[in-house]
């Protein structure tokens, strides 16, 4: 399917629907399944679509309310938007947003995080899952190792509160999506 033409179904019916609801255009910072799916062509499933942020950020309540858990379009369309609120995008992270369906509805405006971001946005909660999508937009050739390490050192690791521990997530991260690559030094060491 082109990009142009929208995402498949139950997605378009759904963010149609949303899209006639709306009175003023909304931008949504998308990452999770959704976009490892649609930005980077993951072969894997989601019914839900996480945002990190919104703009006009006034807007997330009302898109809480038309297409969050529970609400009409999600018992319509078994679909719905996840405000996420524990994961930590790397600082600047906005000005590497790409658009996802530009042009396809008048006001909603999806945006997927850039791969390291969309990467880097997962170390705090490091479920299985994912370490899962990490692994599967490495191997994709979405991550490049030299990138990420220096995003994780400058534009995350300073908000983190929990360092060392996440230096050696990382570095765990690290060693297992490029095992040929091992490091003597831990993610967190200049």
């Amino acid at each position: 399917m082109l990009e142009s033409e929208g995402p498949p179904e139950p997605w378009r019916s759904f963010f149609d629907d949303l899209d006639q609801m709306l009175r003023e255009p909304v931008a949504v910072h998308c990452f999770g399944g959704f976009v490892l799916i649609h930005a980077y062509g993951a072969a894997r499933t989601t019914n839900d679509v996480d945002f990190i942020s919104v703009a006009p950020n006034p807007l997330r309540q009302t898109l809480c309310e038309l297409g969050g858990i529970g609400s009409a379009l999600h018992k319509k369309h078994k679909v719905y938007l996840d405000p996420v609120t524990v994961a930590t995008p790397p600082d600047g992270y906005e000005s590497r947003l790409r658009p996802l369906f530009p042009g396809v509805w008048r006001f909603v405006n999806l945006y997927a995080l850039e791969a390291h971001d969309l990467a880097l946005t997962k170390l705090e909660r490091n479920f299985e899952r994912d370490r899962d999508n990490v692994q599967r937009l490495a191997r994709a050739g979405h991550l490049d190792r030299e990138a990420l390490l220096p995003r994780y050192q400058e534009e995350l690791r300073p908000y983190l509160s929990r360092e060392v521990w996440h230096d050696q997530t990382l570095q765990l991260w690290i060693e297992s999506c490029w095992p040929d690559t091992r490091e003597s030094e831990g993610a967190g060491r200049a």
